[in-house]
Order: structure tokens, then C-alpha cells, then sequence
């Protein structure tokens, strides 16, 4: 289970925001001190991520974007950072999603492609599930001359696809201190998900205890995926590379 040769370029695809840097922030962090052209590709809008039922949905689209790019940044990241915009919990791994997956890829080449594990059992969300779908499509669309040709871009086959919160991971990506703090930071830039994901109350005076305990979640997680292959800490994932 030795680490992927950093790639040049890497392309992780999230069905949310904040889900890329849950599943594979300290990979990409490291990664992208190492030279890589890190690029973020998010499926949906993020438009039901907030528990206050009076938020106004349009207003948290915009802010959610502004997280992520900030987050992309908290990273290292220096390529794109794309937004397919569907529906909040209304993403399907359809044809057209494909097509739009499959355009990513062929436009920004990556080595590696990133995203959810569509074959993890009793997984909850829908959204996680379309999005690890359309990664394994999309990848499979993309390297193929016959699928959509009308795009007018030269098909691309990555070297590899890492799958985060897998169901049997076979594959850890080793983590520095220096990557778990930009990991860290990244899931913090998206601070409207504090409260219902993070289980930060901001404002009250527990918050700064309670965000304390959700660092220190964060790292025990690290910690238990580093022991898998020996390391203090990292990332596991699901490798396929017989692309």
C-alpha cells in the first residue's frame, strides 16, 4: 500500500461542498505542496445544507461557492474549481451528468481522479452515491474516443481513481502535520457548515470546546486510517488503477 507518485494534476469530485476535504483534504494538500494542479469539481448546489429552516437558499448557493473556493485555497489548490449546480439532494448519475463529468476530465487531463465510493454499503445519501457513480462513469466516458465526441475534446484515461469513504479500502495516503492543519482549515472555510456538521454551536460558549472535539474527530480518523498501512497518519481509500 505505498503512496501514489504525486500526480501532475489531480481532479476530486465531490457531490457537496465540504465533501472533498472530509474525504481526501490531507491527500490533496500534500499533493499540492509537492507541485500538483489540485481542481475541485462539486456536483450539487449545496442549497439544502443548513438547518434553518427560514435560510434563504439562493443567498446559501452563493455563500457555499465562496467556501469552497476558499477551502480549494486552504489546500494549496491551484487548478479549477468547477460547479455542476443541481439540486441539493436531487443529484442523478444520469447520460447528461455523465457528459459533464466526462468534460471535466478531458479539459483538465487529470492523473488521478478522486471521489466517493458509489459501492459503500448502507450509504445514506443519495447525492454521495450518484457523485462516486458519475466518478467511475465519467472516468470510464472520458477515455473513450465514441463517447461524446461532440464535446471536441481528446478523450483522457487517468492513471488511477482513489475512492474516499470506502467501503473496503486497500490504499492509505500518508499525512504530514503540515497537511492535516491545511485539512483542517479547509473544512473550516466552510463555516456555514459548522453547526450541522461539525456540531460547532458559533456564538455560544461551548463553541470553542466544541470545535476543540471536532479537530481532534478529524485526527483520531487520520489515525485510524494511517494504522492501516503503518503510518501516524493518512487517508484511506479505494485504489483502482487497471484503468
Amino acid at each position: 500500500m505505498s503512496a501514489l507518485a504525486t500526480p501532475a494534476r489531480a481532479l476530486a469530485i465531490g457531490a457537496h461542498p465540504d465533501d472533498i476535504e472530509f474525504g481526501a483534504g490531507a491527500t490533496l494538500a500534500r499533493w499540492a505542496a509537492a507541485g500538483c494542479v489540485v481542481s475541485h469539481l462539486v456536483c450539487t448546489d449545496g442549497s439544502k445544507g443548513s438547518w434553518d429552516a427560514d435560510q434563504d437558499t439562493a443567498q446559501l448557493v452563493a455563500l457555499r461557492q465562496v467556501e469552497q473556493r476558499a477551502a480549494a485555497r486552504a489546500l494549496g489548490g491551484t487548478g479549477e474549481v468547477a460547479f455542476l449546480g443541481w439540486p441539493d439532494g436531487e443529484l442523478d448519475s444520469g447520460v447528461h451528468q455523465r457528459w459533464q463529468v466526462a468534460y471535466w476530465i478531458r479539459r483538465l487531463r487529470p492523473d488521478v481522479v478522486l471521489g466517493h465510493d458509489p459501492w459503500k454499503r448502507y450509504r445514506l445519501h443519495p447525492d454521495h452515491r450518484h457523485a462516486g457513480f458519475l466518478t467511475v462513469d465519467g472516468v470510464v466516458a472520458a477515455r473513450d474516443p465514441h463517447y461524446f465526441p461532440e464535446q471536441g475534446l481528446a478523450p483522457h484515461r487517468p492513471a488511477a481513481i482513489l475512492l474516499f469513504e470506502a467501503d473496503e479500502p486497500d490504499h492509505v495516503e500518508p499525512a504530514g502535520e503540515g497537511d492535516v492543519a491545511r485539512k483542517l482549515a479547509a473544512l473550516e472555510a466552510h463555516a456555514s457548515q459548522l453547526r450541522s456538521t461539525m456540531q460547532v454551536e458559533v456564538g455560544t460558549p461551548g463553541a470553542d470546546a466544541q470545535l476543540a472535539a471536532f479537530r481532534a474527530r478529524v485526527r483520531d480518523e487520520l489515525a485510524s486510517d494511517g494504522a492501516r498501512s503503518g503510518v501516524p497518519l493518512g487517508e484511506a481509500f479505494k485504489l483502482l488503477d487497471d484503468l
